[in-house]
């Protein structure tokens, strides 16, 4: 860890807060800048950023909404339901398979495939208690899940204008793709606005998915204490839609929402990469790892091929 007293690295995180709010860099350069804070500067408020990183990230989805009408989204939804019920479906029963021929141990190789199927560290936190997983497992399966975050905001949008993809198609495909909401986000923010539309309403509707597959892995695993708890925030993004539909004089006070929101998610993932550590590397298994990429680039395959091909 490096040595910097706890002042200087909290008047280096307000310093680089906000030149990430200032607009001068963009959504890849603040998780990066998040990544270099903590690595060379060390960061000693890591459970309190990781805190911030989460409600920012639930509020700048809710204010998002404010921009979206509610027949927009349920014409998305439909659009993208079936393909994203069988990317689910692959990356569950895929990563399980690819899970048992590494010789995973089985609740971390279920906690990682759960986490590429749903929402990341999210369906990875909502799982363990319901397969009553250990800490070392959770820490594991959500540092390969944030990795793997890392590298899809910075690859998926150079990939999607390599394959050419269009605003819609690349928008589902990150929502499908990509583990985390703040990845898919931060990914289609920088492929345009369509993008970013269709990318958030899809990457809410599969974040739902965590209940059923929170149930299951209770009876699963014969766990009759497991609960999952519902994603609040999700109705909240629903709610601003409802009013922005419904409530066309208050237009002129959503103006400003999608420029609040993607600074919102800059921050977010600024707050993300500062929450890495060396320390995180050393405790990552080699063939957890490999389960997790393996798994991550055949579920990116299979779902552009849906998108593309369907």
């Amino acid at each position: 860890m490096p040595q910097f007293s706890s002042r200087t690295s909290l008047i280096a995180l307000i310093f680089l807060l906000m030149l990430v709010i200032s607009g001068q860099i963009s959504i890849t350069i603040s998780l990066l800048l998040g990544l270099l804070y903590s690595l060379v500067i060390g960061n000693p408020f890591k459970l309190e950023t990781q805190k911030t990183s989460a409600l920012v990230l639930k509020l700048s989805v809710v204010i998002m909404g404010f921009s979206l009408n509610i027949k927009d989204i349920f014409t998305t939804l439909e659009t993208g339901f079936l393909i994203t019920i069988l990317t689910i479906a692959f990356a569950i029963i895929l990563g399980l398979m690819i899970g048992r021929l590494l010789k995973v141990e089985h609740k971390l190789s279920f906690l990682i495939a759960g986490g590429t199927a749903i929402c990341g560290g999210s369906a990875i936190a909502a799982l363990a208690p319901a397969i009553q997983a250990k800490p070392n497992q959770i820490f594991i399966s959500i540092t390969i899940v944030f990795m793997l975050n890392a590298i899809g905001l910075l690859v998926y949008p150079e990939l999607g204008y390599y394959l050419q993809l269009n605003q819609s198609e690349f928008g589902l495909w990150a929502a499908l793709g990509i583990h985390d909401t703040s990845s898919v986000v931060g990914a289609a923010a920088i492929y345009g606005e369509e993008a970013l539309k269709v990318a958030t309403t899809n990457k809410l509707a599969r974040a739902l998915w965590i209940i059923p597959l929170v149930l299951m892995a209770g009876i699963f695993f014969k766990n009759k204490q497991s609960n999952s708890k519902f994603p609040l925030f999700i109705l909240f993004f629903v709610a601003a839609s409802l009013i922005a539909t419904f409530l066309p004089t208050l237009s002129f006070a959503f103006e400003y929402a999608p420029l609040i929101a993607k600074k919102g998610m800059a921050i977010s993932l600024f707050l993300i990469g500062a929450g890495f550590t060396k320390e995180t590397l050393k405790e990552i298994e080699l063939r957890a790892l490999w389960q997790g990429i393996s798994l991550w680039l055949l579920v990116s395959v299979f779902s552009y091929w849906l998108i593309t091909f369907s």
